[in-house]
């Protein structure tokens, strides 16, 4: 029986359309290979940015609570006051403690400079007793000088009397004979005399100038005695001379304490750091705040970042810097631009495959019947560019695509 020309048709158009369908399946599937393969994307990352827990430095009650809870405040902004009070206190005391110092030196300054004067008296007097000691050296040597001329004086006088007292006892026996006159014995009798007197006259100077050598003397010690206790008193003043090293080396431990108090006081007023998100506030006003116990969270709201776990098979295709788009899930439709920070260098061992690493001993490694590996994730930081703080979320879920060749045409731009 001949075959019907007409039913031959649909058939061939039939295997037409299933082989341009396969192929064009296929054709779909290699772009969207190399699409997945040139573009990396993962749906397995989260939104993530810095965040600290605001914790006083200083214990207190919370006199004032600026912030509510998820509120977004800008740096410098008040946060909360603690009861200034008793740090006020300590810091007017520090204050006075200083004060009181600097004028135990000023009194202590004063009081050095009136020992420094009694040394100064001191050592004049010394001086003025050396001037003396030569004072008395010069008299002791004009009282010498004075005794030598006495006893000179004495020893003329003793000569002229000896002679008068011969020359009377020659004429005496003359006058008998009236070989002399009797004028002559009387002159001779009176020269005998006043030269007797000459000589008692000039015993009495010897004697005095004897007391005044002696006088003399006497002062000479005296002013050598003076002298020896001037020294004396020269030594105890400059014994009696302090220093200010003690009280001055008091100076910087007393700044010291004005320092930390005024510290302490500056940090009952807490302020925003940066711009930031509150969040998990767990006081009140009148709360009793503990230093460095944490009482809420502070989102710092001027860099966001994606964390996003890519497979090791697809780290060769990301690179720091390249571009990337970020889509949030709770604005899916909504995309942000952002750039590789960093990629991952290191991740916790799966100890299903290499076991337990303990030191010092060997690889605990567990067997196993899995023969299907997954590959490995590594983490991926994407910076968010210009993001906006009211868009984004710690913790939310965002899905990453890497534009790997936008960023080598911007590269090649630049």
């Amino acid at each position: 029986m001949p075959s019907d020309p007409t039913s031959k048709g649909p058939v061939v158009a039939g295997r037409i359309i299933s082989v341009a369908t396969l192929v064009c399946t296929a054709v779909v599937g290699m772009f969207v290979i190399r699409e997945i393969t040139d573009h990396p994307r993962t749906d397995d990352a989260e939104v993530f940015a810095n965040y600290i827990g605001m914790a006083p430095l200083v214990n207190g009650p919370v006199t004032k609570l600026y912030v509510a809870d998820n509120q977004l405040v800008k740096q410098g902004d008040p946060l909360f006051d603690i009861d200034s009070r008793p740090y006020a206190y300590a810091l007017a005391r520090a204050k006075s403690d200083q004060e009181t110092l600097t004028g135990q030196i000023g009194d202590e300054r004063r009081i050095i400079a009136g020992k420094a004067s009694a040394v100064d008296v001191a050592r004049a007097t010394v001086l003025s007793s050396d001037a003396s000691v030569s004072r008395a050296g010069a008299a002791v040597d004009q009282a010498r000088a004075d005794v030598a001329n006495a006893t000179a004086a004495v020893d003329r006088a003793n000569a002229e009397l000896d002679y008068a007292t011969n020359n009377l006892h020659r004429l005496e026996p003359l006058l008998a004979k009236q070989f002399v006159t009797v004028d002559q014995v009387d002159q001779a009798r009176t020269l005998q005399v006043s030269r007797s007197q000459a000589a008692n006259q000039s015993r009495s100077q010897l004697a005095l100038a004897q007391a005044g050598l002696q006088a003399a003397q006497a002062q000479y010690k005296q002013a050598q005695a003076i002298v020896s206790q001037s020294q004396q008193q020269v030594q105890q003043a400059s014994h009696n001379v302090t220093t200010l090293d003690p009280l001055e080396g008091q100076l910087m431990g007393r700044q010291a304490a004005i320092d930390t108090a005024q510290y302490n006081f500056d940090n009952t007023h807490v302020v925003a750091p940066f711009d930031a998100r509150v969040t998990n506030l767990t006081i009140s006003q009148g709360a009793y705040a503990t230093a460095g116990q944490h009482v809420f969270t502070l989102i710092d709201t001027r860099v966001w970042w994606v964390i996003a776990n890519f497979r090791e098979t697809q780290l060769h295709h990301i690179q720091q810097g390249m571009k990337a788009d970020v889509y949030v899930l709770s604005r899916p439709n909504v995309r942000f631009s952002g750039v590789v920070d960093s990629v991952g260098f290191g991740v916790t061992p799966d100890t299903d495959l290499i076991g337990k690493i303990t030191s010092p001993g060997l690889p605990d490694v567990q067997r196993t019947l899995n023969w299907v590996h997954l590959a490995s994730r590594f983490p991926v930081r994407v910076r968010i560019d210009s993001p906006a703080s009211e868009l984004f979320r710690l913790g939310e879920s965002a899905v990453v695509v890497i534009r790997g060749e936008a960023s080598e045409n911007s590269e090649k731009g630049k």
